[in-house]
């Protein structure tokens, strides 16, 4: 099997390549490459993100190429693909860190600015969080409720449809912090950071 992460110069993903090899071992081939024919031969793809929604948004869209062959790979073959932090994000239609931009629009929505109550919540939001599974999904399978999982944000993914959205965490309003859709599998949080149940998580992606 083929697991690619989709490397498209956002930010440092040494972290999200070293835990996806750490978990595959030798069992599963980790490939990291914007190579498009190689993406489309996948199995599963992994879309990490760092930095901006917009910074994210226009990287992808510096490769030629890159987002027709995700879409057709999501929409049309409807193979798993697995979004890390703005890489969840993007799935929306719409952000609004830095400007206005357009996202994927694989699951309608928006992408916000956490309400940090007139500063009473501080930006972003650094840390451990604990997480609220609201429903049965693959990804959390043999993951205990109230499982902590690391967080580096400012903005939010807000679906319109909430029964897409599998987990929460509570930091000045309910925050979505993992989404998911047929095929689609989105998290805020860094799962390659949070330890050994971030490491079961990746690992459940892998073994869908």
């Amino acid at each position: 099997m083929n697991v690619t992460i989709v490397d498209y110069n956002s930010g440092n993903i040494s972290s999200v390549i070293n835990s996806f090899k750490e978990v595959a071992k030798d069992k599963v081939n980790i490939e990291v490459t914007s190579d498009l024919n190689k993406i489309r031969s996948s199995d599963k793809v992994v879309l990490p993100g760092q930095g901006s929604f917009k910074s994210c948004v226009d990287a992808l869209n510096s490769i030629n190429g890159l987002v027709d062959t995700l879409n057709e790979f999501v929409i049309n073959h409807k193979k798993p693909l697995l979004g890390i932090c703005v890489g969840l994000q993007m799935f929306a239609d719409i952000g609004y860190e830095e400007s206005e931009t357009k996202g994927l629009g694989w699951i309608s929505g928006k992408v916000s600015k956490i309400d940090n109550q007139q500063g009473k919540y501080k930006l972003p939001h650094i840390g451990w969080n604990e997480i609220d599974i609201v429903k049965k999904s693959q990804i959390y399978k043999d993951i205990k409720n109230k499982s902590h999982m690391y967080f580096v944000h400012s903005y939010e993914f807000i679906p319109e449809d909430k029964s897409v959205i599998s987990a929460t965490t509570g930091y000045s309003s309910k925050i979505v912090c993992s989404a998911e859709k047929e095929n689609l599998f989105g998290v805020q949080y860094h799962p390659e950071k949070s330890d050994k149940v971030g490491l079961k998580i990746i690992g459940n992606f892998i073994n869908l």
